[in-house]
């Protein structure tokens, strides 16, 4: 059975707006958590799964980066959890030490007036200090396949009373080769539970795992067809490479930025553009896979606590990870691919919000924009010089640009921006 949800984050006038969390009965303490958090209305993802959710039904859910899948889940769940019982009553699955943080973070503000308790297990981090906490009380355990593994095989974790198994990102988790790890895990448990499966894309991997792991799912699509989120402005700007930083310090200057996000595409560009950045920007750090685990989870915490305005990343930042005031993205280098374009993009315009996005473009990255063009369905707002005019498309017909002169804006900072 497939639900067929809303496809914009925002609603005309004349449509039925979204359902609001007041109108779902929630436990006092629960809702209380949720305005504090400053939610109101339910995204289209909230709404379409909360039902099934609640029901117990396994669900097979897609939805665009941003959609806020976490609260989908986690608000059903914690009222699902009996907290009489010590035991690890939901697993969550998520392929990244970064999401995994997050994850349990959401959960611990939805849960911080119950008696729930939620914990992280994941690679890089002492599995000691793990083990004592698990042996303590855990009833939500969010973890990474290869920890979690780790800690079944030592005999610290016990499955034999989840009620409930998360797969989030689950095209990730695959496409990382995980596949193997995630079906040992959910073969080992027995008992009767609740399997929850959110993607952002459904390709043949996946169909195959819903099938393995999922009983008679309802299904539900708020995927467009179009894959780039329609909430985000995709600028391009073509230039000689010699050129990039100071256009980069320019944008920078006249935007009107709340936080930012600078994609390079090896950790060497990342080290040496904040060596040059950090002398005329303060609030700014950096992010790659070279960094040290404790190193990385204290920039992202900084990050979204408002405290780092300008931050300059590889493609760990690009996937699943909830910033939610980032309001700019910039491509240093272009994407390698169509997905990794809108991984890196969707980390703005979440929620509904809107986003702009700016990729830097040199002559050698002319075929992969055309081609990023034409399957995105991205309508191109250019800087300056259009290099594709006059280009065509498949059997002629033309790529349709809309041209607008660019404008920067040059207000205040925005409201709760941390001083720079």
């Amino acid at each position: 059975m497939l639900i067929k949800g809303i496809r914009s984050c925002i609603v005309p006038a004349n449509e039925k707006p979204y359902m609001k969390f007041s109108e779902l009965n929630l436990p006092p303490n629960i809702f209380e958590s949720i305005v504090n958090m400053g939610y109101d209305e339910m995204t289209p993802i909230q709404e379409a799964s909360y039902p099934v959710v609640s029901s117990g039904q396994d669900l097979c859910a897609l939805a665009e980066t941003g959609s806020g899948k976490t609260a989908a889940c986690a608000i059903p769940l914690i009222q699902k959890i009996d907290t009489t019982l010590n035991a690890i009553q939901a697993l969550v699955i998520v392929p990244t030490r970064e999401l995994c943080i997050q994850y349990v973070d959401d959960i611990h503000d939805v849960a911080v007036k119950t008696d729930v308790v939620p914990f992280a297990v994941y690679g890089g981090f002492s599995k000691s200090i793990q083990v004592a906490k698990l042996n303590h009380k855990v009833h939500i355990l969010v973890a990474t396949p290869g920890r979690l593994i780790d800690l079944m095989y030592d005999g610290a974790v016990n499955l034999s009373q989840v009620k409930c198994v998360i797969l989030d990102e689950a095209d990730e988790l695959l496409k990382i080769g995980f596949l193997e790890d995630i079906e040992l895990i959910m073969s080992c448990i027995l008992q009767e539970h609740q399997t929850l499966l959110f993607a952002a894309t459904m390709d043949d991997d996946i169909k195959k795992l819903v099938d393995k792991a999922l009983h008679n799912p309802q299904h539900i699509s708020l995927i467009d067809e179009r894959p780039s989120p329609e909430s985000i402005e995709h600028y391009f700007e073509y230039l000689h490479s010699k050129n990039k930083e100071a256009e980069l310090m320019r944008y920078l200057e006249e935007e009107d930025i709340t936080q930012v996000i600078i994609f390079c595409n090896a950790r060497y560009k990342v080290d040496a553009l904040f060596k040059n950045m950090r002398k005329n920007l303060k609030n700014i750090e950096y992010i790659h896979a070279g960094l040290s685990q404790e190193k990385r989870s204290s920039i992202y915490r900084h990050y979204r606590n408002n405290k780092v305005r300008y931050l300059i990343a590889t493609d760990v930042a690009s996937r699943g990870l909830d910033f939610s005031n980032v309001s700019h993205i910039i491509n240093w280098d272009f994407p390698g691919d169509g997905e990794q374009y809108t991984h890196r993009t969707g980390r703005s315009g979440r929620m509904g919000r809107k986003g702009k996005a700016l990729t830097f473009l040199t002559k050698r990255d002319l075929p992969s924009l055309r081609s990023l063009i034409r399957r995105q369905k991205i309508v191109p707002l250019w800087i300056g010089k259009d290099p594709l005019q006059g280009d065509t498309g498949p059997r002629g017909e033309k790529f349709h640009k809309r041209k607008r002169s660019y404008r920067p804006s040059r207000s205040r900072r925005p409201k709760g921006q941390a001083s720079v």
